[in-house]
């Protein structure tokens, strides 16, 4: 087929968990899924293409500027629409990462340069990709927290990249997508920074923090005027439904909901990491809401069997075969998994 493999594939395995995707373990927030069922009305009308009412309610949210704003079909449609309006030539990329990074780089013909991140570091970006930024690199990728390993980035070391590579001419994208799931949340965040560093392309999602992977709905956010306008005609007009954008407003809403589903997040998380090094995996820290860990025996064949679906993360470049990652869910659910995998390698213990 030609397709990467990602999570989420419930649609050709018999599937009754899914710990394959990393969203909001407390679902939709009912005035979310309540907005959308009210946009039904508005399916005979095109999406306002400006996206304004959405536009006014994020900028408010996030503190910026509405015309630092550019919206997607998901960061996945933004990622692709960075590449193809600025065309970068060679584009560097830590791994192991989100495989969309090198996927966009590769369609507009980019020379990919990998800096191997060290598992025995736990795969946490440090000062020590600073001598790859040299002036030859036209772009960045980074990910706070990393994907698929979870780890939020230091920040110093964050803001001495961005320096280095303003200095240097390296357009940064970075990607947010998981942040506000973590306890940094938006005090993490480098949207205070856009007006700092105009070389920053910061890209968001509310996908993983309102579980919405099915509506579709990305922004990025830049304070260089030129860039904004070059991403908005690489994009195709009326990219969000009537369902996104009444979404997006509802979501904007909603800090409780977050707040809440990270004290739940923190508290399962830990669960489950002590419940796999009991049962003698090795497992990674994590900040956010999924794991990584490694296995011996192939996990997800097992326990796809059983009806549980769990990531495969062996096409990761930078991981290779043996690890795999799950998503922290619901206490029950969390619960389950671990029996489960317990029975699988007869621990005794849960």
């Amino acid at each position: 087929m030609g397709k990467v493999v990602h999570g989420g594939d419930i649609y050709r395995n018999q599937v009754i968990y899914d710990f394959s995707v990393n969203v909001n373990p407390l679902g939709v927030p009912e005035r979310v899924r309540q907005s959308m069922e009210a946009a039904l009305g508005d399916c005979e009308c095109y999406p306002d293409p400006l996206a304004e009412k959405l536009r006014t309610a994020l900028a408010q949210k996030d503190g910026v500027k509405e015309e630092q704003i550019v919206f997607g079909n998901g960061a996945s449609e933004l990622f692709f629409g960075i590449v193809h309006a600025l065309k970068p030539k060679k584009v560097l990329i830590p791994i192991p990462s989100f495989f969309e990074y090198e996927k966009s780089a590769l369609a507009v013909g980019a020379e990919v340069i990998y800096h191997r991140l060290s598992g025995k570091r736990e795969f946490v970006l440090d000062k020590e990709i600073f001598p790859g930024l040299s002036e030859d690199i036209d772009l960045l990728y980074l990910a706070n927290p990393n994907n698929p390993n979870g780890r939020l980035m230091d920040r110093e070391i964050l803001l001495s990249i961005l320096r280095i590579c303003r200095e240097r001419g390296i357009r940064v994208v970075l990607d947010e997508c998981f942040l506000e799931l973590t306890t940094a949340g938006t005090t993490g965040s480098m949207l205070p920074e856009l007006e700092n560093y105009p070389n920053l392309i910061l890209v968001r999602a509310f996908t993983k923090t309102y579980a919405l992977p099915g509506v579709r709905l990305g922004y990025l956010c830049c304070a260089d005027p030129e860039v904004v306008c070059a991403l908005e005609s690489h994009l195709p007009d009326w990219n969000l439904s009537v369902f996104a954008q009444a979404a997006g407003v509802a979501a904007c809403k909603e800090a409780a909901y977050v707040e809440q589903a990270v004290r739940l997040i923190e508290r399962e998380r830990e669960f489950c990491k002590k419940s796999l090094e009991q049962m003698g995996f090795c497992v990674c820290s994590s900040d956010v809401n999924f794991l990584l860990f490694r296995a011996d025996i192939p996990l997800d064949e097992v326990l796809l069997k059983r009806g549980i679906l769990i990531r495969n993360c062996s096409n990761y470049p930078g991981l290779g075969q043996g690890y795999f990652r799950i998503a922290v869910k619901r206490p029950e659910e969390n619960r389950m998994l671990m029996k489960v995998i317990a029975q699988v390698v007869n621990f005794p213990g849960l």
